[in-house]
């Protein structure tokens, strides 16, 4: 095999996206075959915009039976990701998932069963990974260079949304149609960087409040604590009702702290572990002297397209993944603990309760108010298809 030969299911915003940076030729050795999607204005677009050589199906699994493809982009609302994954490793054919990996964990792990059976490439869409500051983040902390983390805080609150957003879709929104709102939507890549970062938190209390600023029945506005293995705490706030909103990352460790904002890697480094100092210091003030920098971050940050070539090549040459899908369950995981927390009002710990979530979760989907039908809105990618998000 020379070239993969790629369906998209769900050609929406994303996946229109991804169609036409592939069908333009550039993911070398990705060729563009097939797309479905089930609303018709999308598939008259795609034969507009995605010449005649590209076959058109309504149904994803259309699509997966067809022998078109060789491996499969799932970019479909949430709830279909692990059925359309599974699907297609039933058929032969290799995964690539959007964010989040499912709505609920015990989805996805039935998705990651699947996956260990079959000899099939599976990756998840986790683009902020290729990000060469987060890609230092993560070196800095696991090298030890600074020693352990004593604390983390990531106020993201620059995912501002207007109600037109949420107005252009019937399953935006809703517990029945996407989920959940900014912590499914917005937030699967931070909270995937924070614990591919730090790692995964043991406890976690949030507070998540719904339709806080907007007119919708999910969650727009968070704001969480949690304990690390190693006993460090942190905090994670986000909303899509700030403008312009902050994206500030910080983590504190012995000795010393990593700031992320404005694309951009601070360091402060301490001559001596502030763990060893406040024991041995005299004077009762004096903090221990160290300096700031501004880290030289090198490398490209290829972002979707990078996903989509790892994707290609590991098919093609058994490279490394950008991240296997197997790893969207540990974001979800914190994503799940958050709004489990929320619900029951006290901390839960990781793993969570599997089942009693999805019980949770049916509550809210059962009393979910449909919305009127509603006309498709385009979202304009170009210029940010790097760093856009649901």
């Amino acid at each position: 095999m020379d070239k993969v030969r790629m369906g998209i299911i769900g050609i929406g915003n994303m996946g229109s996206a991804h169609a036409k940076s592939i069908a333009a030729g550039e993911i070398p050795g990705l060729v563009l075959t097939a797309v479905a999607d089930r609303k018709e204005s999308r598939r008259e677009w795609a034969v507009t915009q995605l010449g005649e050589a590209v076959q058109i199906y309504k149904e994803g699994e259309e699509l997966i039976a067809s022998g078109s493809c060789d491996a499969v982009l799932v970019a479909t609302p949430h709830y279909q990701h692990p059925d359309l994954v599974i699907s297609a490793f039933h058929h032969g054919l290799h995964a690539l998932c959007e964010k989040p990996a499912g709505v609920y964990t015990k989805q996805v792990r039935r998705m990651n069963e699947e996956a260990d059976k079959y000899n099939l490439v599976f990756a998840v869409m986790f683009n902020q990974r290729t990000n060469p500051v987060y890609r230092r983040m993560k070196e800095l902390v696991d090298n030890k260079s600074l020693g352990a983390i004593k604390r983390v805080n990531w106020i993201i609150t620059d995912w501002y949304r207007t109600q037109a957003y949420y107005d252009s879709g019937e399953w935006r929104a809703t517990w029945d149609g996407e989920g959940g709102g900014v912590l499914l939507n917005q937030c699967p890549h931070n909270l995937d960087l924070l614990q591919w970062i730090c790692g995964l938190p043991k406890e976690v209390q949030a507070f998540c409040h719904n339709g806080k600023w907007h007119n919708i029945e999910v969650e727009d506005d968070v704001t969480a604590y949690f304990t690390l293995e190693n006993g460090a705490t942190g905090v994670f706030i986000t909303t899509t009702g700030d403008a312009p909103g902050t994206n500030r990352l910080e983590i504190t460790l012995e000795k010393g702290k990593l700031v992320s904002e404005n694309d951009k890697l601070t360091v402060y480094e301490l001559e001596v572990s502030e763990r060893e100092y406040c024991f041995y210091a005299t004077e009762g003030f004096k903090k221990p002297e160290g300096a700031y920098r501004e880290e030289e971050i090198t490398g490209d940050n290829p972002q979707h397209k990078g996903v989509l070539k790892a994707f290609t090549e590991r098919i093609l040459y058994g490279t490394p993944l950008v991240a296997d899908g197997r790893e969207g369950i540990r974001g979800l995981m914190l994503s799940n603990a958050m709004h489990l927390s929320s619900w029951l009002k006290k901390s839960v710990t990781l793993p969570i309760d599997e089942d009693l979530f999805l019980e949770e979760l049916n509550k809210r989907r059962k009393a979910t108010v449909q919305k009127e039908k509603v006309k498709d809105i385009t979202f304009d990618t170009s210029g940010s298809y790097g760093n856009r998000n649901g």
